[in-house]
C-alpha cells in the first residue's frame, strides 16, 4: 500500500468511528424520551406500513444494537429489539425510516430499483478489487510490468464506489418519509419530530463518510494508475 492509501484509509477511518461514536450517543439520549404516542416501534412500524397500504410486509425482531434493516427478498422489517419493544423517540425514529425502505420497494422507488440490480455486481466487485488492487500495485513495483491489472481493480472498484453513492439517496429518501409520516401520523409531537430527525442525521452521516472514503480511495488509485502510464 502507498502512503497516500494508508493516509485515506487512517483518515476516514477515525471520522467514521466518530461518526459512529456520535450516532450511538444520539441514539441512547433519545431512547430515554418517550413519544407522545406511546407506541412500540413495532406497533410504528406497523401503523406506518397499515398507512401506506402495504400489508405483505412482515415486522420482526432481530438480536443485536443497530442491526435494523429492512430486507426486500422475503419483504420483513428487521427491528432490533430495543427499537421492536422500544416506546421511544430512537425507537419510533429507526421503526419509521425501516419502513420507508418498505414504502421505497412497494412504490418502486428509481434509486432503490437500481441499487438492488447491481447488488450483484456489487457483491463480486467488493470480494475481488482488494486483491487485484494489491496485485496490480504490487507488480508495478517489482519491475514495472503491466498497469492493466491495477486497471481492472479500479473498475471493479468503481461499481463498490457507485453504490455506495446510490445509496446516499435512497437513506435519505426513506428518512424524509419517515419525519414525514411521523408528524401526520402524530407519533411525535414537534419536539420529539426534532429530535428523531437528528438521530436520523447522524445514520445517515454513516454513509456519507463511507461514500466520501469510497471516492477519495477510487480517486487515489486513478491517480496510481495515470502515474504509472505516464512512465
Amino acid at each position: 500500500m502507498t502512503p497516500g492509501i494508508i493516509a485515506i484509509s487512517v483518515i476516514f477511518m477515525l471520522i467514521g468511528m466518530v461518526v459512529q461514536y456520535r450516532l450511538k450517543s444520539k441514539f441512547e439520549q433519545y431512547s430515554k424520551v418517550p413519544t407522545s404516542s406511546g407506541l412500540s416501534g413495532r406497533e410504528v412500524a406497523e401503523k406506518m406500513l397499515r398507512d401506506n397500504g402495504i400489508y405483505d410486509v412482515q415486522v420482526t425482531s432481530v438480536p443485536g444494537t443497530l442491526t435494523d434493516h429492512y430486507n426486500p427478498a422475503n419483504k420483513t422489517v428487521n427491528l432490533s429489539e430495543d427499537v421492536y419493544n422500544g416506546r421511544n423517540v430512537s425507537a419510533a425514529a429507526v421503526a419509521a425510516h425501516e419502513c420507508g425502505h418498505a414504502v421505497q420497494h412497494a412504490t418502486a422507488y428509481s434509486m432503490l430499483m437500481l441499487r438492488s440490480k447491481i447488488v450483484p455486481a456489487v457483491q463480486v466487485s467488493s470480494t475481488l478489487s482488494p486483491w487485484i488492487i494489491l496485485a496490480g500495485i504490487g507488480f508495478m513495483g517489482f519491475g514495472g510490468g503491466s498497469p492493466t491489472i491495477l486497471l481492472v481493480g479500479i473498475i471493479l472498484f468503481a461499481v463498490t464506489t457507485l453504490f455506495t453513492l446510490i445509496t446516499l439517496p435512497v437513506e435519505f429518501d426513506a428518512s424524509s418519509r419517515a419525519l414525514a409520516w411521523l408528524n401526520t401520523a402524530r407519533i411525535t409531537n414537534t419536539a420529539e419530530k426534532e429530535n428523531a430527525k437528528d438521530a436520523l442525521k447522524w445514520a445517515a452521516l454513516t454513509y456519507v463518510v463511507a461514500a466520501l472514503a469510497s471516492v477519495a480511495m477510487l480517486v487515489q488509485y486513478i491517480m496510481i494508475y495515470q502515474g504509472r502510464s505516464r512512465d
